[in-house]
């Protein structure tokens, strides 16, 4: 098992030069399966996290997620991004106060959002977001640790998709000292090379969040340093669960308990735990 520090350095190497992907587990058996099957570093997911505890994206505080970031950087010798939402505080005081603590995890980055969770003004203002990152920065330089903070613009996510200001606001958060851009939600091939030409060099994590025509090796060569899947594979695993589980339900049938994972792999995959 690799030290917090291996990670962290590994981790910032990654960034360096070419494109990985960063899938996303919400739980330690997820984890432990996506380490077995090669990837170079995790990232948290909120929203899977929160179903896993049987509760909406989003419904999950402070505690909860410092706790399953530990469990996660405990458990896996990879990398661990943190999903950190937009830090779990309403001041850029707070945001100072909860990074360090994250960082305190074992966490090898994370992201802060820019989003408000008000549907009437679902963005922050640019001014209070660079605050708020400028606080996540300085906790991080502060803690003399290497780790890599991402900015994120969330307009896509949140039903304001106006790429203009996306970009005008990534290259606010790269100048900030955000050392990774992320806007969650962006599809097309002419939004990601917008988003990779405004904040070059700095790298670019690009979402894959549902059936996509892009593949690694075209997103390679859009630019894009990083990918993740966000809660895809959770909502993955779900769908699976409640297909079964409903025809069981509903027809009172089990054919599609054939259509899984068998125990013997589980087993197998698991038993160094």
């Amino acid at each position: 098992m690799k030290n917090i520090q291996e990670k962290r350095n590994a981790f910032y190497a990654l960034h360096q030069s070419g494109c990985f992907v960063m899938p996303n587990p919400w739980d330690r058996g997820s984890a432990r399966v996506l380490e077995q099957m090669g990837f170079k570093a995790l990232a948290s997911t909120s929203a899977g996290l929160c179903w896993s505890h049987g509760r909406a994206d989003g419904q999950l505080g402070l505690e909860q997620t410092l706790e399953h970031l530990q469990q996660l950087t405990d458990f896996t010798s990879l990398p661990v991004n943190a999903d950190f939402e937009s830090g779990f505080a309403s001041s850029a005081v707070g945001v100072y106060q909860n990074v360090s603590r994250a960082i305190g995890t074992g966490v090898a980055g994370l992201s802060i959002e820019d989003s408000s969770g008000n549907p009437n003004a679902p963005l922050r203002s640019l001014e209070e977001s660079l605050e708020r990152l400028h606080a996540a920065r300085e906790a991080i330089d502060a803690s003399g640790s290497k780790v890599l903070l991402t900015g994120r613009a969330e307009h896509f996510f949140v039903g304001v998709p106006d790429m203009e200001d996306c970009l005008l606001r990534l290259q606010a958060y790269a100048q900030a000292g955000a050392d990774c851009l992320y806007a969650p939600g962006i599809r097309t091939r002419e939004q990601i090379i917008a988003v990779v030409e405004a904040v070059a060099p700095k790298p670019v994590n690009v979402l894959i969040g549902w059936d996509s025509d892009l593949c690694v090796a075209e997103l390679t060569e859009l630019g894009v340093r990083r990918i993740s899947v966000g809660g895809a594979l959770a909502r993955t695993a779900w769908y699976g669960f409640m297909q079964a589980a409903r025809q069981i339900a509903e027809q009172g049938r089990f054919h599609a308990l054939g259509e899984s994972t068998s125990a013997k792999e589980l087993n197998e995959r698991f038993s160094g735990s």
